[in-house]
């Protein structure tokens, strides 16, 4: 990500500290430490900054949602809020505000720099909407004299406003819903987790348990929010081959650890790495999307107890590979659909998904110049057929 400039605004001076070194360490600038919300006004006052992290509890009268309605009013910065407190009235408080992202303390630097990459992305998407709805009227003023025109460009503009808007709350209503459930289990697990951690060890059991539901809810949506990025990225032309040589065998065996351990089914994963090289070149995070979102579903939509088979060769120059499940399958007519930015089959029932998955398979394949093929039959299961061109 590009360095930006960033106003710090935590009322507590090590973990302001501890933040700055860590932004600092991706390239960012500090233009800013403040610890009150009169102080941070004062700073923006004579620094530009690109994004502001703010404390929601801060020292003085301002706290961090009230300083954050006069930064959103005075200099329409993205405002990331970072609080350990995640009450219902908190929360309410929080989105009044619109802010750009919510980090809940404590929080690791990865999952930092992802929330400040959305929050960006979210906030440029947001200027180019009003500046695309500002060329409209601007073009219908102008049209005004001529009425046969103006009719013509006024029902282009319409439709181009309604296609924007639709595919804005289609967005926006897949990424709210799939915050939603994990965030829920979150925090509920997470107070749960409290209560227990100050009793004996007979309590164990459950700590476990839900701090298993807290790391299955964490990766579905760091899933999503990489599957929102990737698909902002695709739109704005930003993804581009960017081939290394990588390890063969590491790669498969990252991608099959972290497909595991997403895992909640007894789903079996049968490898074959037939007549592989030990290093080829190609794109690493390309290939990563590819297999992982693949052999995510087949894992997903199999029952406990089946099996998965994946088979990967070289041949020709090409990557070949095989996901072979006997779970739910496709149902023939909606074939058409399957690579379909948010299409979920209608027989997916209660599992949960953004149906972004197949979408990125596919556009990761393009960039590839590789291609895909599948077959399916409701209840019998899918197999995916896989060639992408590599180097040796």
């Amino acid at each position: 990500m590009f360095p930006l400039r960033i106003l710090i605004t935590e009322d507590d001076h090590v973990s302001a500290l501890l933040l700055k070194k860590a932004l600092e360490k991706n390239n960012h600038e500090i233009i800013g430490i403040s610890d009150s919300g009169e102080k941070a006004l004062e700073i923006l006052e004579h620094n530009q900054a690109d994004i502001v992290m703010m404390d929601i509890n801060l020292a003085g009268e301002l706290d961090g949602i009230k300083t954050t309605e006069i930064i959103n009013e005075k200099y329409d910065i993205p405002v990331v809020y970072l609080s350990a407190s995640s009450d219902a009235e908190t929360l309410t408080k929080v989105v009044g505000t619109n802010p750009s992202a919510y980090v809940i303390k404590p929080f690791n630097i990865r999952e930092l720099n992802m929330v400040i990459e959305l929050a960006i992305f979210k906030d440029r998407k947001e200027k180019e909407l009003q500046k695309l709805n500002n060329e409209l009227e601007e073009k219908v003023r102008q049209r005004t004299k001529d009425l046969a025109e103006a009719n013509k460009e006024l029902t282009r503009a319409l439709e181009k406003e309604r296609e924007i808007g639709e595919l804005k709350s289609r967005i926006v209503l897949n990424v709210s819903h799939g915050f939603k459930t994990p965030l829920t289990s979150i925090l509920s697990s997470a107070q749960l987790l409290q209560q227990y951690a100050e009793k004996e060890h007979p309590f164990k059991a459950k700590i476990v348990k839900h701090a298993t539901k807290i790391e299955n809810s964490v990766r579905s949506l760091n899933s999503l929010l990489t599957s929102v990025l990737f698909f902002g990225k695709a739109d704005a032309n930003k993804i581009d081959f960017r081939p290394k040589k990588m390890f063969v065998a590491a790669l498969f065996n990252e991608i099959l650890d972290v497909v595991k351990a997403g895992s909640e089914h007894d789903v079996k994963i049968n490898v074959k790495l037939e007549n592989l090289p030990k290093t080829i070149v190609s794109d690493s995070d390309l290939l990563y999307q590819i297999f992982e979102n693949l052999l995510s579903n087949a894992v997903k939509y199999s029952k406990d107890g089946q099996e998965v088979d994946f088979t990967v060769w070289l041949e020709k120059g090409n990557l070949k590979a095989t996901v072979k499940d006997k779970g739910i399958g496709i149902p023939e007519k909606e074939h058409d659909q399957l690579y379909d930015r948010f299409f979920r089959a209608k027989n997916v029932g209660i599992i949960e998904g953004s149906g972004l998955g197949l979408s990125i398979v596919k556009k990761s394949l393009e960039v590839l110049n590789g291609d895909i093929a599948f077959e399916s039959a409701q209840g019998k299961g899918t197999t995916f057929q896989i060639s992408i061109p590599i180097q040796e």
